[in-house]
């Protein structure tokens, strides 16, 4: 395999925190045949006066960026763009040891680039730094400085070792799991079942850009899954779960023995239910396919998409230069109501119809018409009747769980399946993760919730991995997510639910603004526009353990930073 080989070549000069194990790198050497040791460049970046305690900068050697760090007086160096988007970290927040990315929230250690917070699938690369005569010098590879991120070292399947390890889903819980696997060591087979028919991808992207090929969304190119010993089987659909015999049977009709099983199935969209919702160009949004169908289908046409939450309002503002007429129905008043506010939903929706983006708010679908088994008006319960070439169904999704009846796994009345702070369910050696889990929460006091975001279905596989391993962990993390409009993005960190006051700093008429949920005269989440990395500062004091008063919040000093 081709990661395994490469850690065969003699490179005894490269330190294991730069090259050891990076599939990247490994692939370069194999495809080189390199037999030389590699060249080390050494620049002097700076004084060890230059730098402030806790600062971050971007310095170069070799035409090459690297992020070079002084932290309680130590200095280290690691790759400079997040591996996720590809941010620049040194706009992110450094605080216990890590950076964490201004955007999305991801986090790497300081000292060897590993990853401690998604959304990522790869680490960093690492540089040795040293100081000599009050000079801050810095040592690097020509092979790994070409290379950005890092790929955790990973063993590969030993025949001896007879254990099978099932994921069932084939989202980010299920790819994560199976990588952390890996990377702590187990050797027996791994096997992700998923009943789409394509690898793992980055589902985030779908509503954001309608027509990307599967090729740029997919999270691990296919050599990957080979080179590690991770089977893929896809058109695998799970009917059955039979827990005593520790068996999943399959729509179609096989079934797979496991050791331990993962439950990553992810959600179903919801569909419309009124006259007309079988008519052809009503469509949910779940696949590339259902994507580049909707991107086709909308080109100089008339547009309703039904519901204003974020995956809604994202496709509007994709497709509102390319289709003739764009009209959003929405159940309240204004979009993204109940998790963002009233205020915020205002100023954000007066940004949509500055771009032609029409509202139907308070209103709902009583009947889809058609012609011909095609589509063409939408009629609302406000008497609106609106022209319609396509209808987006954006209504909210509910757990792909129902194939887990009669099999003793508790799940939650709303289909959600209920595991503890370890992501174990009710049953010894099965395990869930992603938007089907019904988890204890840390920041609400362990309060259990479903929190569908991609971060957190990465980390929960990642946990439910080490716990597979017996590496008893339990999950910790501060929840992160992020939409985008019109160039803008907008990011939100925390758990808002039930909050009691919005303090808002900024000035929401030119969105550039943070907004502070407060319950119980503490801030429990956060959102922002234009007003970076505050919320990744937020979620860096939340993680930590602190918290945030009312009075903090509303001080326009902001004077909580103190905490990171």
């Amino acid at each position: 395999m081709g990661a395994i080989k490469s850690r065969s070549v003699n490179l005894p000069t490269l330190p294991s925190s730069e090259a050891q194990n990076d599939e990247s790198f490994a692939q370069h050497v194999h495809k080189s045949k390199v037999k030389k040791k590699p060249t080390i460049f050494e620049k002097e970046v700076c004084l060890a006066t230059d730098m402030q305690d806790e600062e971050m900068r971007e310095v170069e050697i070799k035409n090459r960026k690297v992020l070079l760090i002084k932290s309680n007086g130590e200095f280290s160096a690691i790759g400079h763009l997040c591996t996720h988007y590809g941010s620049p970290l040194v706009k992110g927040v450094l605080a216990h040891g890590r950076v964490r990315c201004p955007r999305h929230g991801a986090c790497f250690n300081i000292k060897t680039g590993d990853i401690e917070e998604f959304p990522c699938v790869d680490g960093l690369q690492s540089f040795k730094v040293h100081v000599q005569d009050g000079k801050v010098i810095l040592s690097v590879s020509s092979e790994v400085l070409e290379f950005n991120k890092r790929t955790k070292h990973m063993v590969s399947r030993s025949a001896v070792v007879k254990g099978v390890i099932l994921l069932i889903g084939g989202g980010p819980a299920s790819l994560i799991c199976a990588e952390t696997l890996r990377q702590e060591g187990y050797k027996g087979r791994i096997i992700l079942a998923t009943k789409e028919m394509h690898l793992p991808y980055d589902r985030p992207k779908l509503s954001k850009v309608l027509n990307s090929p599967i090729e740029n969304i997919l999270l691990r190119k296919p050599e990957f899954y080979s080179t590690h010993d991770i089977e893929v089987l896809t058109n695998k659909e799970a009917t059955s779960v039979n827990t005593g015999k520790r068996k999943v049977t399959f729509k179609d009709g096989t079934a797979q023995q496991f050791d331990y099983l993962l439950i990553a199935t992810g959600s179903i969209p919801r569909m419309l239910n009124c006259p007309g919702a079988d008519l052809k160009n009503v469509c949910p949004l779940r696949t590339p396919e259902d994507a580049n169908s909707i991107h086709k289908l909308s080109k100089g046409k008339n547009v309703v998409i039904v519901g204003s939450s974020f995956i809604g309002m994202e496709v509007a503002a994709c497709l509102a230069e390319e289709a003739k007429s764009v009209s959003v129905i929405g159940n309240s008043e204004v979009p993204y109501r109940a998790v963002l506010g009233m205020e915020i939903g205002k100023a954000v929706m007066k940004t949509f119809e500055q771009e032609m983006v029409k509202f139907y708010m308070q209103d709902q679908v009583t009947e889809l018409r058609g012609q011909d088994g095609l589509l063409k008006e939408v009629v609302l319960a406000s008497g609106n009747v609106l022209p319609a070439d396509i209808c987006v169904v954006g209504i909210g999704v509910t757990p792909a769980t129902s194939f887990l009846d009669g099999s003793h796994i508790n799940t939650h009345s709303n289909g959600t399946v209920i595991v503890n702070e370890f992501m174990q369910t009710s049953v010894a050696k099965v395990f869930a993760a992603g938007d089907i889990t019904s988890f204890p929460l840390p920041l609400q006091n362990n309060q259990r919730v479903n929190i569908s975001h991609w971060q957190l279905a990465q980390m929960q596989g990642h946990v439910a991995a080490l716990n597979m391993q017996k590496k008893k962990t339990s999950i910790s993390t501060v929840p992160f997510f992020w939409t985008t409009f019109f160039g803008k993005s907008l990011r939100y960190a925390g758990y808002g639910a039930g909050y009691e006051e919005i303090i808002i700093q900024g000035n929401l008429d030119e969105l550039k603004f943070v907004a502070f949920y407060v319950k119980n005269n503490e801030v429990v989440a956060v959102s922002s526009l234009n007003y970076d990395p505050v919320v990744a500062q937020v979620a860096e004091v939340l993680a930590s353990g602190k918290t945030i008063s009312k009075n903090e919040a509303q001080a326009e000093d902001m004077p909580w930073i103190k905490n990171l």
